[in-house]
């Protein structure tokens, strides 16, 4: 019989959400900004800024928005870093981080759950490819939503 208190329960998954903290979320939040400021500092920000920019505007986001999604294709914790990195210079808008948000959470973290569940399960590699399309077009489709929603505002 289990004999601990509810507030022996609480605070072990206090210290399990600390240990997510610490050890996967703030890691990839820290990458984040670092990328960005080495992106920035070397002018690929802005040159890549321009290259996304005809795509991202349907969007209704700046180019550099695209890293964003990339990051957050990578890992959750990449792509928030990023929006906040942007964010914090300037780059994109509280606006932006509506739309974007959405996207982040509906295709992030793509590259750590092929390895983590689908090849865990036995997924045909084939397959990945319409998997990781679902999620993106889901993605855009909320962005695009977003956008609509936040005209009417």
């Amino acid at each position: 019989m289990n004999n601990k208190t509810i507030v022996d329960i609480f605070v072990d998954g206090a210290r399990k959400g600390w240990n997510i903290a610490v050890a996967s979320i703030v890691p990839n939040v820290i990458m984040a900004f670092a990328v960005i400021q080495v992106l920035k500092i070397t002018g690929l920000l802005q040159l890549l800024g321009n290259v996304f920019a005809p795509v991202m505007a349907i969007f209704g986001l700046p180019g550099e928005a695209a890293m964003v999604l990339l990051a957050a294709w990578i890992a959750n914790g990449g792509g928030v870093g990023v929006a906040a990195s942007l964010f914090t210079a300037g780059t994109i808008n509280d606006a932006h981080v509506t739309i974007l948000l959405p996207a982040i959470f509906l295709m992030g973290a793509q590259l750590q759950f092929m390895g983590r569940c689908l090849g865990t399960i036995g997924v045909q590699s084939g397959l990945y490819a319409a998997y990781f399309s679902i999620s993106v077009i889901n993605a855009m489709g909320a962005m695009l939503l977003t956008r609509l929603i936040l005209s009417f505002y």
